[in-house]
């Protein structure tokens, strides 16, 4: 094989006769003797006086290298000229490392490869950051070398650990008898919810494909053509506002059964948890979950997300305080609002600052104020003590449950506020206080949503999932006449207040289907124009089925331990959905637009 001598320094164009052996972390003192190839980057290069030692990183990990000039003094003199990142192989013999010099926290550790080839394949430039995983830069930097920030093992692993999450997925559901189907990328706009992203068709001039938001009717389509159990890890697009877990395009693993009622989903859904959790972090989760309506959520923990990691719950006292002589929340409950109180055990020594901080936080969800009470052994330390009567604070004392040192927060709204403000002060309560046990994995189903939730903007009904979701059958008579007091088939499965997945019942009658497209406000010329495929596919022998689909993104982002989708994704997108490495999105040139018939106003 050709070598290219640039300097004093060869460099082989393809591997020549080199062959690896082993990945880096591979080896152990009972190697001791072996003739071993490795290869990968260069993490650190030191020189001790004439000996240099190298840590070789692959993707599984570390490995010490060592150059002795007593053992080769040309392959050392090529040493020097190492520096970190260049892309190495090595040849040479696995030794015990000498007494006091064994690395306990490395896994090779124990031994050391003594040098006797080298082949320096690519030199590198010196990267933006250093390869480890704690380091101080700017997210802009990582995203704009990702290929560089990818090496780093804690990103490296997340990416590791998402693949084994698939794999177990794949594993499971194979071996019950499911099809792995592809369902198509370029579909019609069908927009319920989030924005589609649309593609302009050449062939087609001044018409546009959308990219799917999810497979949700292909799915639906393959259980009327009779495939019984499908399932696929697919891409989906929507193109909505960004957050820390959220990106423009996601990852989905995507479920449907025939013949199936939401006992039999949720259970198929429970084991492949149980599966990879055992497969991927080799623990053991119990079944079954633990399940609670959807009111019994929102009561208890203003959320229908709820984490149930530690125990604060709302009450609602809009009953005991509705004749109060605290004109807030009497007013509030007089036309029809709530009044809700959230007990922050045994945090009454939070200063004044503390508190008007939690009242800016609850106003991040609308609510317009925060209302306290310090629990003191005698007495009550708050601006509103005085305006409740000694009944009054004898109910609400029992009601909240008041102890000597609590704190007593309340939110005065419409449910709505209420509810989400303090569901999501209990969450930020239960980190401040350090009442959240991060070790362990709390899963919780949550059934009976309403099928409809009302939109005071738009003044119309909006399917709480999507609209394609079954209404019980008890139900059905008040799709014309009470909505509003429609339950769903519907049910999501909650980890540690993160929703990690959701599915339900489908409609498989074409009347009701149709019915449900009434009571969203849709015209028939409407929704026979972007739904008549399915009215009609319904219409033809369709099975009851239903399914759920999980968040892989989520889901990997829980499982690795990571507060950002971000650090579990390849190649992620910034909260502008832009990529930094690749600067997508492009303009696109004169030429492309003209073929498309479109013209740039920018």
């Amino acid at each position: 094989m050709a070598v290219i001598k640039e300097g004093t320094i060869f460099y082989m164009d393809m591997m020549g006769k080199m062959k690896r052996t082993h990945h880096c972390n591979e080896l152990s003192a009972k190697d001791a003797g072996k003739e071993v190839t490795l290869m990968g980057w260069v993490q650190r290069r030191r020189d001790h006086g004439g000996v240099i030692f190298i840590d070789l990183r692959d993707r599984e990990g570390l490995c010490q290298v060592v150059f002795n000039p007593d053992k080769n003094i040309d392959i050392h003199k090529h040493a020097h000229t190492i520096r970190n990142e260049f892309v190495i192989g090595i040849s040479g013999v696995v030794e015990k490392r000498p007494e006091g010099m064994i690395n306990t926290n490395l896994k090779t550790g124990e031994i050391e490869i003594s040098v006797n080839e080298l082949k320096i394949f690519n030199k590198a430039a010196t990267p933006p950051f250093l390869i480890e995983d704690s380091i101080d830069v700017s997210d802009n930097i990582r995203l704009e070398n990702r290929h560089i920030d990818l090496r780093r093992p804690a990103l490296m692993k997340n990416i590791i650990t998402r693949h084994k999450i698939g794999k177990a997925v794949r594993n499971y559901l194979n071996n019950l008898g499911f099809i792995d189907i592809e369902t198509p990328m370029l579909t019609k706009s069908t927009p319920e919810g989030a924005r589609d992203y649309l593609v302009p068709s050449r062939v087609n001039q001044g018409t546009f494909y959308a990219l799917p938001q999810s497979p949700q009717i292909f799915k639906q389509l393959l259980m009327v053509a009779g495939f019984d159990r499908y399932y696929q890890i697919v891409k989906c697009f929507r193109d909505e506002d960004l957050r820390a877990d959220r990106q423009p395009e996601f990852t989905q693993i995507d479920i449907e059964m025939s013949f199936i009622d939401e006992n039999q989903i949720m259970a198929v859904a429970e084991g492949m948890i149980q599966s990879l959790f055992k497969e991927v972090l080799e623990k053991e989760v119990t079944l079954p979950f633990a399940c609670i309506s959807y009111k019994e959520a929102m009561d208890r923990y203003g959320l229908d997300k709820p984490d149930t990691r530690f125990k604060l719950e709302l009450k609602d006292v809009t009953d005991i305080v509705k004749e109060s002589g605290f004109k807030v929340f009497a007013s509030v409950a007089k036309k029809g609002g709530m009044v809700k109180a959230l007990n922050a055990k045994q945090s009454s020594s939070l200063s004044r600052k503390e508190i008007d901080g939690l009242t800016d936080f609850v106003s991040i969800y609308r609510a317009k104020g925060l209302a306290w009470i310090k629990v003191k052994e005698d007495s009550w330390q708050s601006p509103i003590a005085k305006f409740f009567t000694d009944d009054e604070k004898d109910a609400l004392a029992e009601k909240i449950e008041m102890e000597p040192g609590d704190l007593i927060l309340f939110v005065a709204d419409q449910p709505k506020i209420v509810n989400e403000a303090l569901g999501h002060l209990r969450n930020h309560m239960g980190k401040k206080l350090g009442l959240i046990d991060e070790t362990i994995f709390n899963f919780l189903w949550v059934t009976d949503f309403p099928l409809f939730d009302y939109d005071e903007t738009e003044k119309r009904y909006q399917a709480l999932h999507h609209p394609f979701t079954s209404p019980v059958e008890t139900d059905f008579d008040k799709l014309k006449t009470e909505p509003a007091s429609i339950l769903s088939r519907a049910y999501d499965l909650v980890l540690n207040g993160s929703e990690i997945g959701g599915g339900s019942i489908r409609i498989h009658s074409a009347d009701i289907q149709q019915q449900v497209f009434t009571a969203l406000g849709l015209k028939e010329d409407d929704y026979k124009e972007k739904f008549g495929f399915l009215l009609d596919a319904l219409k033809s022998g369709a099975p009851p089925h239903g399914g759920i689909a999980f968040g892989l993104d989520r889901l990997a982002m829980i499982l690795c331990n990571q507060e950002s989708l971000r650090d579990v994704i390849a190649f992620p997108k910034t909260q502008k959905a832009s990529c930094l490495m690749t600067k997508a999105p492009s303009k696109a040139s004169f030429k492309q637009l003209e073929e498309l018939n479109l013209k740039s106003t920018l």
